[in-house]
């Protein structure tokens, strides 16, 4: 009997003692959780197909990445992302086996092992002033190191090793002021000839000893009527210019040196030619292809300068580098439009009238128009040549074209998202499952051995993987419509290409995508820019009928006075409802807190004329509005001026045609920051949509401290002018940091401090009655974070009990802001260890689990830091009571747990925002950080203790019930 009272307290030591982790088992990687790598819109690429085994092309992107992908399959060997300010300028290949890239304007050089990616070696280039950068890498050229590779960048041209990275010499071009536009060797030859412009008319042509950087000979020309800036490099001794009117084609021959210009009338080689023309950078031998109005033209240039017209494309076009293919030969691959399908044509460059390949693919229309074309050649089983060509698309997608087919294709524009809202998925229909899975009871017997061997870590690799892939499989993630705990729901994300992606939260997968009309280049939108996306339609549960839509704001342009654009997307079709081009601006959103009888939002769109223009414009709008006149109000900030200003409706907009749905506002109330002391570099507000589940909060005396819950408060940080450079750019007496809480709606300052010897960037978030915000403390050499707290003072007195049972509280008094706040702050400030992209905080349906902040640090990843550990009441020595409140004792530094990671060992690469969506089961919450990467996962700050988890072992319990029943059972006999 004592053998089994002890076997059986063992068994109750042990289920009592396990506690939940952070960390993830092997087999739950991928479960709840998706990452998805990209690489942005392609700039450059270079094919490394010269050697047997693997087909990789190196590719530079708009994101500042250099990645090698598989030509087979697209996938990603090696990336490596820059930063934000190292953007690259070129790519080559040199000595076979290094992927050369410069960048930051031509100041950094480095080399990368084809092969994995490891970075050789890299070199600073020095020079006084900015200028265009430019990379060649000589195919035969060899000096004291080997070959060379020549950069010009800073005002210099430099020489460097491609062994070591090192400087063999420079020339200092700065005194001349060009801008070298071409580096050409002659065939055979260690004497490269430097041309370029100086100032707009001036062309200078420097001739210098490749080995030693000895200038041999110095020539320049002036051309009367001046230069456009776009030069095309004919042959080894002649280019191509436009004139500044942009109507003369000049040929410029230098010899030996020698300059002469010849000019010719566009308006003489092209018949009906209006308008100004561009020369297209792609590099030809012997012609190039001028880029005016609706059509493209192919000219060809002879040796003594004449041009003649070889063909002209009305179509959308795009022409790639010329590539020597054979002995003597060089072929170029041309891409144009029609309807639905592309053509991909090869030419000889010296031929235009064979062509080498020509084939038709039918494409996706939402992809829009090619915008660049690489190609490749390769030797057929029958030792003919073909031909493959690496297109990038309007939409900064990514494809791959060979035989007449696409062998795969990326959604690069992922890389580059700006804004993020969800929509949820429509109703499961009665009877009908999107997704059935049969199940027999060997089988279920089957999964949950697996799962109990998994549990007590016996399961093999095999196993492990059997086990993954039963939870994928059950879980039901992936299917289009909602589930009960609303983890599944749609994410809708505008890029930066005019994009609306609608990405599956269970899996990541791309459910719809269009290239919105609005936001497309045209002759009324020259430069469209993406802006904001809206909740536009939300219907409620009743209304079935209709689905709901986003409102997706953009402009004609890259000031702020440029006209708005609007465009209007269901959210379950992805297709485009409505689209127009506004007669006013764009300079702030507000969704308005009303909705009409169809469930549209109202939102208020502010222009740069201090004109409020209401949407939707139909009479219930209106209607609405009109009866909410009295209670709207915003501010706007001025961040150069450092005014923050606090406005009000007034009437209908006094304009030339009447608009009902037009009105004007006056300033309520204005806070001017001086700016010789201050200036504003943070703002932060709450989220309109934050549910707070409680204004009371317990102290561990029992007493009542009610947060100052407004939605109308704001956050504002400020510096001293000589810190708002980089840190370090400031003494610590130099530097200082204030932060503000205003009321927005009366403009009154309810807390102000300043943090002496700190300085930016802050990054703050708002939520509830608090905020915390990030800083550098100059005279720690650290950063901080700090966190203030507001309470409202004014219903202190509701803490009476007695007042409350005779009805003298005043709890049911309206709160107005205009009446002045009694409100008191606690603060407090922690070290931090690392730098921060982005932060944001943990969201729930209820607002009744624990905040988590979700921090993007300097690494890529997202901490989860528990929102205790930023509570000013922690004290050195907390109390017995304090303790069981849970307030942690106070330490100079935030930890840093490991397991904390949402991220775990992932990095979401380029991050740049993070967002957090209450799922309807109040414990979890969805987290989606973007950046090149995408990461998703759920996240419960306070346990799932509404829920069993996914991975929960009912074998394992009926094991334990089992063990339990057989304990009883022999104790009693054993009695």
């Amino acid at each position: 009997m004592a053998m089994a009272i002890r076997v059986f307290m063992l068994l109750l030591l042990f289920l009592s003692s396990s506690n939940p982790s952070f960390s993830l088992y092997e087999d739950q990687v991928g479960l709840m959780d998706w990452h998805q790598p990209y690489i942005g819109k392609v700039k450059h690429a270079v094919f490394q197909t010269q050697k047997a085994g693997r087909k990789r092309v190196i590719v530079s992107t708009e994101e500042n990445v250099i990645a090698s992908l598989d030509l087979r399959r697209g996938e990603i060997f090696w990336r490596h992302v820059l930063g934000g300010n190292d953007a690259v300028d070129e790519i080559d290949i040199a000595l076979g086996k290094y992927l050369i890239s410069l960048s930051s304007e031509g100041s950094i050089l480095r080399a990368w092992n084809l092969p994995d990616g490891q970075m050789a070696w890299e070199s600073f280039l020095q020079g006084s002033k900015p200028s265009k950068s430019l990379l060649f890498v000589p195919t035969n050229m060899k000096a004291d190191k080997d070959n060379v590779i020549l950069v010009f960048g800073k005002g210099c041209l430099h020489a460097v090793s491609s062994i070591d990275g090192e400087v063999l010499w420079k020339k200092d071009l700065v005194d001349e002021s060009v801008e070298v536009q071409n580096v050409i060797q002659p065939l055979g030859s260690d004497i490269i000839y430097a041309v370029g412009f100086s100032g707009s008319s001036q062309v200078d042509v420097f001739k210098i000893n490749a080995k030693n950087g000895e200038l041999l000979r110095h020539n320049s020309a002036a051309f009367p009527g001046g230069f456009s800036g776009e030069v095309s490099l004919v042959s080894s001794d002649m280019l191509v210019a436009l004139d500044a009117t942009r109507s003369i084609l000049v040929s410029i021959s230098f010899l030996d040196g020698e300059i002469s210009f010849q000019q010719t009338y566009i308006s003489n080689l092209i018949e009906d030619f209006s308008g100004m023309a561009v020369i297209l950078p792609s590099k030809l031998t012997g012609m190039f292809a001028v880029k005016a109005s609706t059509f493209m033209v192919f000219i060809r240039v002879t040796g003594e300068g004449k041009m003649e017209v070889v063909d002209s494309i009305n179509h959308a076009a795009a022409v790639s580098d010329a590539l020597p293919f054979s002995e003597g030969q060089q072929a170029f691959g041309l891409v144009r439009h029609e309807g639905s399908k592309i053509h991909l044509t090869v030419k000889l460059g010296h031929d235009w009238s064979s062509d080498l390949l020509k084939e038709s693919i039918e494409i996706d229309h939402h992809r829009g128009l090619v915008h660049k074309v690489f190609i490749n050649n390769y030797i057929r089983t029958d030792r003919s040549y073909g031909f493959r060509a690496l297109i990038v698309m309007e939409d900064h997608s990514l494809m791959l074209l060979q035989q007449g087919a696409i062998v795969w294709s990326r959604e690069d524009g992922l890389a580059s998202v700006i804004d993020v809202t969800t929509s949820e998925l429509p109703w499961e229909k009665a009877g009908v499952s999107v997704a059935k899975v049969e199940h027999n009871l060997f089988e279920w017997l089957k999964g949950h051995m697996l799962k109990l061997k998994g549990t007590l870590m016996l399961a093999s690799p095999e196993d492990v993987a059997a086990i993954q892939g039963m939870r994928l499989k059950s879980s039901e993630k992936s299917k289009m419509t909602r589930d009960h705990n609303g983890f599944r729901k749609l994410l809708i994300v505008l890029t930066r290409s005019g994009k609306l992606y609608a990405l599956h939260t269970g899996d990541g997968r791309v459910v719809w995508s269009i290239l919105l009309r609005s936001l497309r280049k045209s002759e009324a939108c020259e430069y469209p820019t993406g802006l904001n996306v809206y909740q536009w339609q939300v219907p409620h549960h009743h209304a079935m009928d209709e689905n709901p839509s986003v409102l997706v704001v953009g402009r004609c342009g890259l000031s702020e006075d440029a006209p708005g654009v609007l465009s209007f997307v269901d959210t379950y079709t992805g297709m485009e409802l409505n689209s127009f081009n506004l007669a006013h601006s764009v300079a702030q959103i507000i969704p308005l807190p009303f909705t009409d009888s169809t469930e549209q939002r109202l939102h208020l769109i502010l222009d740069t004329d201090r004109h409020a223009h209401l949407y939707p414009k139909n009479p219930e709008a209106i209607g609405i509005f009109q009866r909410e006149f009295p209670n709207i109000y915003w501010y706007s900030i001025e961040t150069d001026n450092g005014i923050i200003r606090g406005h009000v409706l007034k009437h209908s907009c006094n304009l030339e045609l009447a608009d009902e749905y037009c009105f004007d506002n006056s300033d309520l109330w204005s806070i001017v920051i001086p700016s010789e002391s201050e200036k504003i570099i943070a703002t932060a507000t709450r989220k309109l949509n934050e549910v707070v589940h409680t204004q009371a909060k317990v102290t561990t005396d029992q007493d009542v401290m009610y947060k100052y819950v407004s939605k109308n408060m704001l956050f504002v940080a400020t510096v001293s002018p000589k810190a708002t450079g980089e840190i370090g750019s400031a003494t610590p007496e130099e530097s200082s940091l204030v932060v503000y809480l205003i009321d927005t709606v009366t403009g009154r300052i309810l807390h102000r401090m300043t943090h002496q010897g700190s300085q930016g960037p802050v990054h703050a978030v708002f939520s509830e009655n608090w905020v915390v915000y990030h800083y550098f403390n100059l005279r720690a050499h650290r950063y901080e974070m700090s966190v203030i707290e507001i309470y409202d003072q004014s219903r202190a007195d509701n803490k009476d009990v007695w007042k409350l049972v005779l009805g003298k509280h005043n709890l049911t008094t309206p709160i107005s802001s205009y009446s002045r706040p009694e409100v008191i702050t606690k603060y407090q400030s922690y070290f931090f260890t690392h730098s921060v992209k982005a932060i944001a905080v943990t969201s729930t349906a209820k607002g009744i689990t624990s905040k988590q902040l979700l921090i993007g640090t300097i690494g890529d990843q997202v901490l989860a830091l528990d929102k205790r550990y930023v509570d000013p009441r922690r004290t050195i020595n907390p109390s017995q009571a304090e303790r069981e409140e849970g307030i942690i004792p106070l330490t100079d530094s935030l930890p840093i747990i490991p397991q904390s990671y949402v991220t775990h060992t992932l990095k979401v690469e380029g991050l740049r925002g993070i967002i957090s969506v209450p799922a309807k089961l109040e414990s979890t919450s969805l987290v989606f950080a973007y950046g090149v990467d995408l990461f998703f996962t759920q996240i419960a700050p306070s346990k799932t203790y509404d829920s069993l988890t996914e991975d929960f072992s009912y074998a394992l319990l009926l094991l334990t019930i089992v063990a339990l029943i057989a304990a009883i059972f022999v104790t009693w006999v054993l009695s």
